[in-house]
Parts: structure tokens; sequence; C-alpha cells
């Protein structure tokens, strides 16, 4: 999923037309790329990168689905008109549709737009799809239930970055609406890793039938920013070099969240530490938090 670049805010959708205003904002940068030999230098490499490429990110992710069953109670409990922010290739938003639920998604990858769009087309299903940034949209509508799922929010890394996201997300709620988050919670035996040693990351099949690609990963978690930037390190078949990227994600601690929701207009309802609605504490995997705007 992406979700932080400049670009306008445009409609591509299975059904009816919507129109939108257009917007600019400061481009970040989410990942560098480059192709590295085993040597380990790292030239600059026009190829699209792969973590946000909407073919590969399916493929990937294709057997992750047990937040599913979560994102559906949250539809059934508090949605009908549904938000998803950085809905990438709609893993979470189509299920939701064939449902019944009218769901808008917004992404800022062109490549993750387009998958979305293709398997919305193969499943002839009503889904609002929109090119936007999630730090600044204008969608001239409000919903009953905004999702954040999977992560996302790490790409958030700067307090400006947040508070604006959630400035955009209070403009798009119904007074009762909800808007609810999904993070990992920060675990320091990962976070203090040996940044010179590589960890298995992911292995998936190649979506243009090649093999299996086998990517392995480094990381070097700054304290002082929250920030921990991963280095992938892509084995791919048929290339004798390896295709590197590098993400960087702002990690998100449970008190520091909290605290920032309720400075943003957020009261945290309820907290779940895991996708089968088990409260949080301190050693569960996962922080999810439904929240309602402060009236």
């Amino acid at each position: 999923m992406a979700l932080l670049r400049a670009g306008g805010t445009t409609a591509i959708e299975w059904g009816q037309p919507s129109n939108f205003v257009n917007f600019s904002t400061p481009a970040l940068r989410p990942a560098q790329k480059g192709i590295a030999d085993h040597g380990g230098s790292v030239q600059p490499a026009d190829v699209e990168h792969l973590y946000f490429n909407g073919r590969h990110y399916d493929q990937r992710y294709k057997k992750f689905v047990e937040d599913i069953p979560f994102w559906m109670r949250m539809a059934k409990q508090y949605g009908d008109s549904i938000l998803e922010l950085a809905c990438g290739t709609g893993r979470i938003s189509i299920p939701m549709a064939k449902e019944g639920y009218r769901v808008t998604g917004i992404d800022i990858s062109d490549s993750m737009l387009a998958e979305a769009k293709r398997k919305l087309c193969e499943a002839r299903i009503c889904l609002e799809l929109i090119k936007a940034d999630v730090r600044d949209f204008h969608l001239r509508r409000k919903f009953n239930l905004a999702i954040f799922p999977a992560n996302t929010i790490c790409h958030l890394l700067t307090f400006q970055d947040l508070e604006a996201c959630f400035r955009c997300v209070k403009r798009h709620l119904e007074p009762s609406g909800k808007f609810v988050i999904d993070v990992f919670n920060p675990r320091f035996d990962i976070l203090l890793r040996n940044r010179s040693q590589r960890y298995p990351h992911s292995e998936y099949s190649d979506p243009d039938g090649k093999g299996t690609i086998v990517i392995t990963e480094a990381s070097d978690y700054d304290s002082a920013s929250q920030i921990n930037t991963i280095t992938l390190f892509y084995n791919i078949p048929g290339m004798s070099i390896e295709v590197v990227e590098e993400l960087r994600m702002r990690i998100y601690f449970p008190q520091e969240l909290d605290e920032l929701l309720k400075y943003n207009g957020f009261r945290v309802e309820v907290k779940l530490g895991d996708y089968d609605g088990k409260p949080f504490r301190s050693d569960a995997p996962r922080q999810l938090f439904v929240c309602q705007l402060i009236r």
C-alpha cells in the first residue's frame, strides 16, 4: 500500500463517475531503489519500486487473510459508507464491496490502483478508487467508517504527516463515525537486531511466472527519530544481481499513539490486541484502535 506522494485526486470507479478537487502536496519519498551487485555496491536503477508494485504486492500477501474477518466485523458494526486509507490493490475493500458495503478507497500508487481496477473489472462490482495522498484529500462527503489497515500508518514519518492525515479523516467522518487503525505492537527484539545481518522477509511467486522471488532484509532503527530503515534484497529468478530497495517506517509505541489520537481530536473507545478481539496488553501482537471524534 502506498500513501505518500504528490499527485492529483483522480476517480477510478467501476460504475458511476465522480468529480473531485485537484490538489498538490510536497512529495515524500517512502523508499529509495537501486540495484546492487553481490559485493554490496548500490547503483541507481530505472525500475519500478517492487514494494509498491500492485502485481507483486498481491502475490506477496496472497496468503495473508487473517485480518479480513476483523474488518468485516467493523463494517457490519459501524459501516455502510466506508473509507479505506491506502487501499492498495483492494485486498480489504473488495471483500467489503462484495458484501454490499459502499466503499471508497484512496491510494497514491498508480500500480496499486491499476491492479485493483483490474480485479474490479473481473468481479464486476462497484467500488470507488481514488488516487490521493492520505495527508491531503477532499472527497466532499462524509463516511460512517474510516479504516487505516495493515501498518500503513507507519509510512507517516513525522508528526506533521500524522496530523495532516488525521485532519483529513476528521473532515470526512460523520459525527458518530468511527476511525479504526491497525498497526503492529513494536518489539525491541526486532528493532534492535544486528543491523549488519540479513533476516528472512518473505517469498512469493513471480507474477510473470519466472519462479519464486525470495526477499531478505536488514534494518537500522534510529531511536531518536523512531524510524526504522529497512533494506529489502530481492533475489529474482533469472537475475544474477539483487534488486535492493530501502523503506522507512515510523515506529508508533502504544502510549504514544493513544496520546496522539487524543491530541488530534479522537477518543479511543476500544483498543484490541489482535484480530480475534482480545484486549490489548503488553505482549499483544497488534494495536487495534476503534476511535470516535471528540465533540
